[in-house]
């Protein structure tokens, strides 16, 4: 093992390297590139004076062009690397690809580096899992419609439980490529034994050589479908996460989801691909499962009989979707080598992550519960489920090209009054129909005083957009933490 030093990335020394996109993954990939020695250009379409944010932090020896960039930067790249926003179909990639310009993502430019510093092959592994060590660092990536955050967040804390050295990073919030710069700098990756990575469907997109040690699909639902043809393009970036896998790796599905594993079995290859587990609520399978009350597993080929991990009583965070999300992130640390009490440390001290029903607060005996993480129809179905009592539902935002229609039958049962705003309201509304009494609003703050005049005592207000932020706010957090000052408010 040897430390992150430009000598010892010679695959990247003096090459040209153009990063598309200014925003965090393509200023980490950057500065990671220029630290290796090549020779970075970055890239992006809107003015320098939209950037400055994230171009301040950017090393000096980086070439920054933005505004119109010349096809031609892209065709002199000998690498290109751009960001998860950035399609593939973008006229300039495409004439690049055409030059015979490689093209990968920020995802990928991380997982090359750590496997050229770490000198072993990608696929490698201890012998045994279970109370052996594992030569570091390993990948275990972490995708899915819904629940990444929250159970890539369980995961590194269960490692960290466990003893572990690990390193968070990804789609999460903080891009791979930086955190790894950052170790590379105070000391190498000798001590790192797992990195733990959110992915999104855009990262898988432009991966060639990754192939994490464990693989997780946590569910499948419609999204992003203003940029797929179809669920099942959609469906096909998210499955390249197991797709350089072999049979030294493990691939963790959710046996509930129908979408998921009808796609699974129809190109299920078990003669070459990885060893697959499963986490369900609903039968009990090779894994973690559900049964009487207690959360079981069951890892035969592993010779770990079937044992009783903790009650869902014990469960800290609440909710079906969060039961699904506690159930994969024990799973993935099983198969990691992490000890049960570790595992039950972690569920039962986990509270939830700010933006995923989290408790905004209570105003005259009503909750209010910040879910702006749930950008799409799944999100929003399954939040709806964890409440019992009325939900006023706040809704809307910038449309994904979704169809809301899906939610008629949950909306139907669970929610006393829909709030709309946004640029998608009209499309919710008509989709909808008349399955609940519905209003459209011109804020945030008219949506939660509304609210707050139509709810009695045990009423919840439930924000759970289904959309993208971007029409009113910079993002789903900035949207997330106006709700929780507005309610703030409301309570003084």
């Amino acid at each position: 093992m040897v430390k992150v030093e430009k000598k010892s990335m010679n695959k990247f020394t003096d090459k040209r390297v153009l990063v598309v996109g200014c925003a965090r993954s393509g200023t980490g990939a950057a500065n990671l590139l220029s630290f290796l020695g090549a020779r970075v250009t970055i890239t992006d379409r809107r003015p320098a004076e939209m950037l400055k944010a994230h171009l301040k932090g950017l090393k000096s020896s980086i070439t920054v062009v933005t505004g119109e960039i010349p096809v031609e930067l892209f065709e002199s790249a000998e690498l290109i690397v751009i960001s998860p926003g950035v399609p593939l179909t973008i006229p300039e990639i495409i004439s690049a690809m055409a030059a015979g310009v490689a093209v990968i993502g920020e995802l990928e430019l991380a997982y090359q580096v750590v496997m050229l510093a770490a000198d072993r092959p990608a696929n490698s592994r201890a012998v045994g899992v279970f109370g052996s060590e594992t030569p570091p660092p390993h990948f275990t990536g972490i995708t899915g419609t819904n629940g990444k955050s929250t159970v890539t967040t369980l995961v590194d804390l269960m490692y960290g439980a466990a003893g572990f050295n690990s390193l968070l990073g990804g789609n999460i919030g903080n891009a791979l490529t930086e955190e790894i710069l950052k170790c590379g700098k105070k000391t190498d990756l000798q001590g790192l034994d797992y990195i733990v990575a959110e992915i999104s469907s855009f990262q898988l997109e432009t991966i060639s050589e990754f192939a994490p040690f464990i693989a997780a699909i946590l569910n499948i639902t419609p999204d992003h479908m203003d940029r797929y043809v179809s669920l099942q393009d959609y469906i096909n970036a998210k499955f390249r996460i197991f797709e350089k896998q072999t049979k030294d790796g493990y691939l963790v599905l959710n046996a509930d989801d129908q979408v998921l594993m009808k796609a699974f079995q129809e190109i299920r290859d078990d003669s070459s691909g990885p060893q697959v587990f499963f986490f369900s609520r609903q039968h009990e399978v090779k894994g973690v499962f559900v049964r009487d009350g207690l959360v079981y597993c069951s890892l035969p080929q592993l010779e770990v009989s079937e044992l009783p991990l903790i009650a869902l009583s014990e469960i800290r965070i609440k909710g079906v979707h969060n039961l699904e999300n506690a159930m994969a992130a024990a799973l993935i640390a099983l198969l990691s080598g992490c000890p049960y009490q570790a595992i039950r440390d972690v569920l039962m001290s986990f509270s939830g992550l700010e933006h995923r029903l989290e408790y905004a607060g209570e105003v005259n005996g009503v909750q209010y519960i910040n879910d702006s993480k749930g950008t799409n129809t799944g999100a929003v179905a399954m939040s709806l489920q964890s409440f019992s009592g009325p939900v006023v539902l706040i809704m809307g935002g910038s449309d994904k090209d979704s169809d809301f229609g899906v939610l008629k039958d949950v909306i139907g049962e669970k929610v006393s009054r829909l709030i709309l705003l946004g640029e998608a309201a009209g499309k919710i509304k008509k989709a909808l129909g008349d399955a609940v009494e519905m209003v459209v609003v011109g804020s945030l703050r008219e949506a939660v005083l509304e609210a707050a005049s139509q709810t009695i005592p045990g009423d919840t207000v439930l924000l759970s957009p289904a959309c993208a932020s971007f029409d009113m706010f910079v993002d789903f957090e900035d949207r997330g933490r106006q709700f929780k000052k507005i309610v703030k408010e409301l309570a003084n």
